[in-house]
């Protein structure tokens, strides 16, 4: 009788969840927030333990107390209308000014190259409940941020500084020379794009000065994309400096408020390009860190500079055969000592300096990386960090003592640990998932102790588990001799070993990326799903080249970029076509960016494996990608010849035999179009037959809800016609 009554719960439940769980396809997953997540956004406050959150649905930001997790009303959003508007703003992003009375409220964005970076600010007092613009002059604003006294608001406009201040009201323009040629205060496109620097301007401690990024970028000729839209095209010009080609001209300048006037820092020696890679204020208004790299990207120094008298010093030093990785330097103890991530031994792992550059000891040892430094709890001296120590395919939460001592794993070491620290270093936010599924958020005490659950994402995790889907399987596969690569493996419900399956294997596979981890994966995981249910086996493989396995692992590609990682790729898919139950006959390869790259060389190269491959947006010669980016893992053109031509698809177009989709934005301001127009006109005169598809204006991700439904139906009609 027990196993009746437990029975009829499981199906009433497998019922109740059946009935929840919409119906998984290409519209619904694409097009509708069917498969949404519902987390929190949460944002720490500065002067307490506690947060702050947007309510779903609202719009009211409400400030939840750590500890007990009782809920404060902030700010009401129907409260934020405009002066002569009928209709509040929508807040996109905010942050309180330092005494927590004024809250800057971002909206009205729109993107500028991959995010929204300029758009419209406003000043909400919290105590007498007014909202005021930051600037009531046409144009946008970038990346306005409050001074640390909170009397002002920084910002940049039409490529220039300025300053509005708060009491008065009253804007001061900073910089007057910015223009299409001349930038300041934010970033070129590839600085942009390679370096993830776009807000570049910075406060003093005592709020007298700004420092900022200036760019010359006119010696960087215009490449034009075109608009055929409107009835007659249009031109869109975008700085861009291909491989071996000129940078922006940079410089460093830092001007007094009050006055205007700016005293430029020489950041790197006469004659000398180099990179300014990070920048910011060291502890005091007389004084700036900087690291500055040099071309090829194979030295870091991190520089402390004297405002006052332009006198530098460098204080610490990273250097590789290869290319060296930018990390922010983690500064504490006011300013007096800080911690570095490099891989000066191999491996990824933590060392602390002093202010002067000496090194007082290296903090975390082992053949494991670390990944990322959460912060340091300087009453306690430990450290939090994420590393791969338990293995590249989970991120756990790691601790270890300023003195080297104390190391252990403070969460548990199952699946992808997502943290953020409070200001105290008290409490932080763990979203945690696992492969296959989704996210939660839980507050937790710093030991790791479970104070209560933010967000269960309940309807999400029940839509999927109705969906009954195999969990990803992981594995190893044995390519070369010595090198083991992590995989995933996706079988359809109802799998049965005696059947032959087509396979997809899905690749990314670019420097330091990685596929396979124990991690949610989101509306990509949920797409492979869908493909298991049209009976194909879905697959990925982390070649050669990727990252958390070392040094070695990953700078095994310089100078050779596509060789070794297509190698593994063609490797692992004969392995994957000796299994029982793969069709050997029917494996295809996709992906978008680096991996359409890897999709074009593996379908080339290994035209006797692969029967289809899609490509969206590749690569198809390094010569025409950018500079930092391409020059970091390549060098230049004139220096790699040899290098630049292997790793090129164009120069194996005669070997394709397998079924080819070309997938393209013509508005792709970072692979731009050029790349597969050049790539098909080979593959024309090598009478080589193709599919290709262009997506008019859209841009590197060719998003939008409506375009992704088109793109992604295109996929699965291609692939059940083509593998």
């Amino acid at each position: 009788m027990r196993q009746l009554v437990l029975a009829a719960a499981l199906f009433w439940s497998a019922g109740r969840l059946a009935a929840q769980a919409p119906s998984l396809t290409v519209e619904r997953l694409f097009a509708s927030r069917d498969w949404a997540s519902d987390l929190e956004s949460v944002t720490w406050d500065r002067s307490a333990p506690a947060y702050t959150v947007i309510e779903d649905g609202t719009g009211d930001l409400y400030r939840v107390d750590a500890a007990s997790g009782r809920r404060e009303l902030l700010v009401r959003a129907a409260d934020l209308t405009p002066a002569g508007a009928r209709t509040p703003v929508d807040i996109e992003d905010y942050a309180f000014s330092p005494d927590g009375s004024k809250l800057l409220i971002y909206t009205n964005s729109v993107r500028v190259w991959r995010q929204n970076t300029k758009g419209t600010y406003y000043v909400w007092d919290l105590a007498s409940r007014r909202l005021t613009p930051i600037s009531r002059a046409p144009g946008y604003q970038q990346f306005a941020k409050f001074s640390p006294d909170g009397r002002l608001v920084g910002f940049v406009r039409d490529n220039n500084v300025f300053v509005t201040d708060l009491a008065s009201g009253a804007e001061r323009q900073l910089t007057r020379d910015g223009s299409a040629d001349i930038i300041n205060g934010t970033t070129d496109w590839v600085y942009e794009e390679e370096l993830d620097l776009r807000d570049a301007f910075r406060f003093s401690p005592d709020s007298r000065r700004i420092a900022f990024w200036r760019f010359d970028q006119s010696a960087i000729p215009p490449f034009y994309m075109l608009d055929e839209l409107p009835l007659y095209p249009e031109l869109m010009p975008v700085r861009y400096p291909k491989a071996g080609t000129a940078n922006s001209s940079v410089r460093l300048g830092v001007v007094e408020i009050a006055t205007g006037s700016t005293r430029w820092i020489e950041y790197a020696p006469s004659g000398v390009e180099a990179y300014l890679a990070r920048m910011d204020f060291a502890g005091s208004p007389d004084s700036v860190w900087f690291i500055r790299l040099p071309r090829l990207q194979n030295r870091l120094e991190l520089v402390i500079a004297d405002v006052n008298s332009g006198r530098s010093r460098v204080v610490m030093t990273d250097a590789d055969s290869a290319w060296v990785d930018v990390h922010d330097p983690v500064w504490f103890d006011g300013g007096r000592q800080f911690l570095y991530l490099s891989e000066r031994e191999g491996f990824a792992q933590l060392y602390l300096h002093r202010r002067d550059g000496t090194l007082v000891r290296k903090l975390t040892a082992g053949p494991w990386d670390v990944l990322d430094v959460y912060g340091v709890d300087e009453r306690q001296g430990i450290v939090y960090f994420a590393a791969a120590a338990d293995g590249p395919l989970v991120r756990p939460l790691y601790r270890i003592g300023l003195d080297g001592r104390g190391f252990r794993r403070v969460s548990d070491a199952v699946g992808s640990h997502e943290v953020a620290f409070d200001a105290t270093m008290a409490y932080y936010v763990d979203t945690h998932s696992r492969a296959g599924v989704p996210p939660m958020q839980k507050l937790h005490r710093a030991d790791g102790s479970e104070i209560r659950t933010i967000a269960e994402n309940a309807a999400l995790r029940e839509r999927v588990a109705a969906l009954a889907a195999a969990a990803p399987e992981f594995l190893k596969i044995g390519t070369s001799p010595g090198v083991e690569l992590n995989a995933y493996l996706l079988k359809p419900a109802g799998f049965d070993p005696t059947r032959r399956y087509p396979l997809l294997m899905y690749v990314y596979g670019g420097p330091g990326s990685q596929t396979v981890t124990d991690a949610w994966g989101g509306n990509l995981y949920l797409w492979h799903v869908l493909l298991t249910r049209e009976g194909y086996l879905v697959a990925s493989v982390d070649n050669r080249g990727t990252g958390a396995r070392g040094s070695r692992f990953k700078k095994v590609t310089y100078l050779n970029l596509g060789t070794y990682e297509t190698a593994d790729q063609i490797a692992a898919a004969r392995h994957f076509g000796s299994l029982p139950f793969v069709d050997a006959a029917r494996i295809g390869i996709w992906g978008g960016s680096y991996g359409g790259y890897m999709t074009l060389m593996s379908l080339f190269k290994g035209a006797d494996v692969f029967k289809a491959g899609i490509a969206r947006a590749p690569v198809t010669d390094w010569r025409l990608y950018d500079t930092i980016y391409t020059e970091r893992y390549m060098r230049t053109p004139d220096d790699n010849p040899d290098g630049y031509r292997r790793g090129a698809p164009q120069s194996y177009v005669g070997d394709l035999r397998g079924n080819l989709l070309i997938v393209h934005g013509t508005g792709d301001d970072n692979v731009h179009v050029q790349n597969t127009t050049q790539l098909i006109h080979l593959l024309e005169e090598a009478n080589k037959q193709f599919d290709m598809r262009l997506y008019p204006n859209k841009t590197h991700a060719i998003a939008g809800a409506s375009t992704q439904v088109n793109l992604y139906g295109l996929y699965l009609r291609w692939l059940k016609e083509n593998l």
